[in-house]
């Protein structure tokens, strides 16, 4: 994991409508950097939902919203339009961005291990740098948090 007061590794990834998104190019606001593991499972569905529903607070609080998984970008493309979601999905389809910030990990389930995604979020400020992380999210209440801690580090 990537511990706050680092500088966020750089990326760019293709979005839902195969449009390239770097971190260079939303320096100077903040950046929500969710990670999840799969679309349209119930988690990663409520999660979206839930930032969807709060991205015009989060975008009064001069932030930008990215939520990033292994799916492909047809398979974002899909969810946003069946849940309505209205928030940026990138692809990392090659985990390596993944692997950089430290989420792509060894997970274990009845008994079976694998790799795959830890479900976190890290809150980037406008130079570039971790401000918060939260590590193993639950996600009942958690956006309601992330924003609560924005705006404490916005103050």
């Amino acid at each position: 994991m990537i511990e706050v007061g680092t500088q966020a590794p750089d990326f760019c990834l293709p979005n839902q409508d195969d449009v390239e998104i770097c971190l260079r190019d939303v320096r100077g606001r903040w950046i929500v950097l969710y990670f999840y593991p799969r679309d349209n499972t119930p988690g990663c569905t409520t999660e979206a939902c839930d930032f969807t529903e709060a991205e015009p607070a989060f975008s009064d609080l001069n932030a930008v919203i990215f939520g990033v998984s292994a799916d492909s970008t047809k398979k974002h493309r899909n969810f946003i339009e069946k849940k309505s979601l209205g928030i940026t999905l990138l692809s990392d389809e090659s985990t390596q961005m993944m692997q950089q910030y430290g989420v792509w990990q060894l997970k274990k389930n009845y008994g079976r291990e694998y790799m795959g995604i830890v479900r976190t979020t890290y809150i980037i400020d406008p130079e570039g740098s971790v401000a918060a992380v939260w590590e193993k999210v639950r996600v009942k209440d958690h956006v309601a948090s992330v924003k609560a801690r924005l705006q404490e580090l916005q103050q």
